[in-house]
């Protein structure tokens, strides 16, 4: 019960994610872009819930329409890490062993670098922009997904079930896709969620750094870029957009640790 009532404060801080993402109208009406020169480094109060930053835009508004910037990025990235991630993993638990060690080798290779640097190195090679932050993201996660879909085919596919579709006859394909596909995707919305926490970092670090969108795109990492400028005079510009990276990440690593531990068996 203590676990379940620990649940609910992140789970509602995405439901209002989502909300943020899919209807910013409902929590601001106030266009993220306006600028108002006469109001800027307004401190948080009436007319401004979470002040105004230096060009005299909403931090709020800005801050609730970021959500759709920054995590359609992590999304995305996510959903291509485990696509390739899966496949990749697949192939190398059922290929000949040369091939799978030549795969599993690469993964360890790259999950040994941490993922916000192999994403430098992907977008050193691709240039800057929102493309090419997501295509880095992905790449630099598959690695996760395909290390634990090659350890899971290794069980699917000397399991009972199996053996008896190859004594069948059926072919190679259709044991992949009918017997051990479905088995191995067990693990992947418990990591995709953690995922998802670390591809929302990743794409903010890179916007802070300039490589994601590109300004007046209220997106939360390039909102923290643009306010360590003013961090003396308006602490509020990079407060807001930073508590809200840490609330998302903090939010999906709980709800993806509690996915873990009922995927595994530990709780109710």
């Amino acid at each position: 019960m203590t676990s379940s009532r620990a649940l609910l404060a992140p789970a509602a801080f995405l439901v209002l994610l989502v909300v943020a993402v899919a209807a910013p109208g409902l929590l601001t009406g106030v266009d993220p872009l306006a600028a108002d020169p006469v109001s800027a480094l307004a401190p948080p109060g009436g007319a401004h819930w979470f002040g105004s930053d230096h060009l005299g835009r909403d931090v709020l508004s800005r801050v609730v329409h970021g959500a759709r910037h920054s995590l359609s990025i992590g999304v995305t990235a996510t959903a291509l890490a485990v696509a390739a991630g899966v496949l990749l993993g697949l192939a190398a638990g059922l290929s000949p062993k040369w091939l799978d060690e030549a795969l599993a080798r690469s993964f360890d290779v790259l999950s040994t670098l941490p993922e916000l640097l192999l994403a430098l190195l992907v977008i050193a090679v691709t240039g800057p922009g929102t493309g090419n932050v997501i295509f880095a993201i992905a790449v630099a996660q598959v690695p996760n997904y395909a290390r634990v879909i090659r350890a899971q085919t290794f069980v699917v596919r000397h399991a009972g079930y199996v053996e008896q579709a190859v004594t069948f006859g059926r072919s190679r394909a259709a044991i992949t896709a009918g017997h051990v596909l479905p088995n191995v995707l067990g693990p992947i919305p418990v990591l995709a969620t953690i995922g998802l926490g670390q591809a929302v970092i990743a794409a903010s670090g890179l916007s802070f750094l300039g490589m994601g969108p590109q300004p007046p795109a209220a997106e939360w990492g390039a909102m923290l870029s643009e306010a360590r400028n003013y961090l003396r005079v308006a602490w509020w510009e990079a407060l807001f957009p930073g508590v809200a990276i840490t609330l998302t990440v903090v939010s999906l690593t709980v709800v993806g640790r509690r996915l873990q531990r009922r995927f595994e068996g530990r709780t109710p």
